[in-house]
């Protein structure tokens, strides 16, 4: 729509009221700028009505691809009629130049289309986390982050680009003082390359609890970014851990075990001797025939050792359940079933005890 359709659509009301005539550019662009705001309601409401309506057929991903047009397309209409607006107002601002409405029309276009591509890749990491539960968290958020990397160094490239500077100066320059950034940053460069070793290699990843036996980390882990790795810890508080300290440091994925241990040792009094055999046999055949031991891992019940004041019986074994709560009730089961075996074969749980043997020497004759 030119200036001149504008003006003839507006026409009658300048001829209705005279004195609006002095100000019909001023008028024009208000014109302009409320049948923008108007058309931009009424695209986002159709395309509102067009995602429900695609909503409820199986492809899904026309959904998402018109839900993240929707309101960069809105806005793109706004951005249009805003530069529409400018042109109006060029030949009557002095601060307004002819080439403004252009650029401001090409670079809007440009930051739109990019945020369009951000919110598609946003919505296509939720739906496969929603939908496909074998897909791990960390990895699609590692994926998710580098598209959103390579949509912004693209976007801003283009924009140098469209505003006159030289991209292939900035590359070259980039080789020179990538040098001095990379001292200038070996820290954040670190946590950088800790943060890609860890979503290649995935010791861990969200929702995993992890620990360290060579520092005192201990925990949940919450997120995984490209500078910093967030653990809870068991006391809830947040532990904030860089990642280059992952490249150092050994860390223990307990999520990952197959099984839980049970290693205890039982000792009986020293009086008992004679019924040890009877409950290690008793013992182990429990442990083979306990539902929630695993008699095809290593089990072991044997007498292990003379304790200064008890037979200690070791007990080692493993659970099917690697779930924390249940391996605390199984392991209390268990032990209370090695206290009632003890009790039946009429012995006695040891507890310390120490023992004075008194030496009576021979009555000697008085001495004169």
């Amino acid at each position: 729509m030119s200036e001149g359709q504008i003006t003839g659509l507006l026409e009658p009301l300048f001829q209705l009221v005279p004195v609006l005539e002095g100000y019909r550019w001023q008028i024009n662009v208000l014109a302009v700028i409320c049948l923008t705001l108007v058309l931009a309601w009424v695209i986002d409401r159709i395309v509102r009505r067009l995602v429900r309506s695609l909503s409820k057929t199986a492809p899904v991903w026309d959904d998402l691809l018109i839900d993240a047009l929707r309101k960069p397309l809105m806005v793109l209409v706004i951005v249009y009629g805003l530069s529409f607006a400018l042109r109006l107002s060029a030949p009557h601002l002095e601060l307004v130049t002819k080439t403004l409405p252009a650029m401001v029309r090409e670079l809007g276009f440009i930051v739109l289309l990019a945020w369009a591509f951000m919110r598609f890749v946003g919505r296509a990491e939720n739906l496969i986390l929603r939908r496909n539960s074998n897909i791990d968290r960390t990895t699609a958020n590692a994926i998710a982050k580098l598209a959103r990397l390579v949509i912004v160094v693209l976007t801003a490239l283009v924009l140098l680009q469209n505003l006159g500077v030289s991209v292939s100066g900035i590359l070259a320059f980039g080789g020179i003082g990538g040098l001095a950034v990379g001292f200038a940053a070996k820290d954040l460069l670190a946590n950088f390359f800790g943060g890609l070793m860890i979503y290649l290699d995935r010791p861990f990843k969200v929702g995993d609890w992890v620990r360290s036996p060579d520092k005192n980390i201990e925990g949940v882990v919450e997120h995984v970014g490209w500078r910093l790795t967030i653990i809870r810890t068991f006391d809830l508080r947040p532990l904030y851990v860089p990642n280059a300290t992952f490249n150092n440091i050994s860390v223990e994925n307990p999520s990952r075990m197959t099984h839980r241990r049970i290693f205890e040792y039982v000792g009986v009094r020293y009086a008992d001797g004679k019924v040890v055999k009877s409950i290690v046999d008793r013992i182990r055949e429990m442990l083979v025939n306990h539902p929630e031991i695993d008699e095809n891992n290593t089990l072991f019940v044997q007498l292990n050792r003379f304790g200064p004041s008890s037979l200690d019986i070791m007990v080692y074994t493993f659970t099917h359940t690697t779930n924390w709560g249940h391996y605390l009730a199984v392991r209390e089961d268990v032990l209370l079933k090695i206290m009632d075996i003890v009790d039946e074969a009429g012995a006695e749980i040891a507890f310390p005890t120490t023992t004075v043997h008194l030496h009576q020497e021979a009555a000697q004759p008085p001495v004169e």
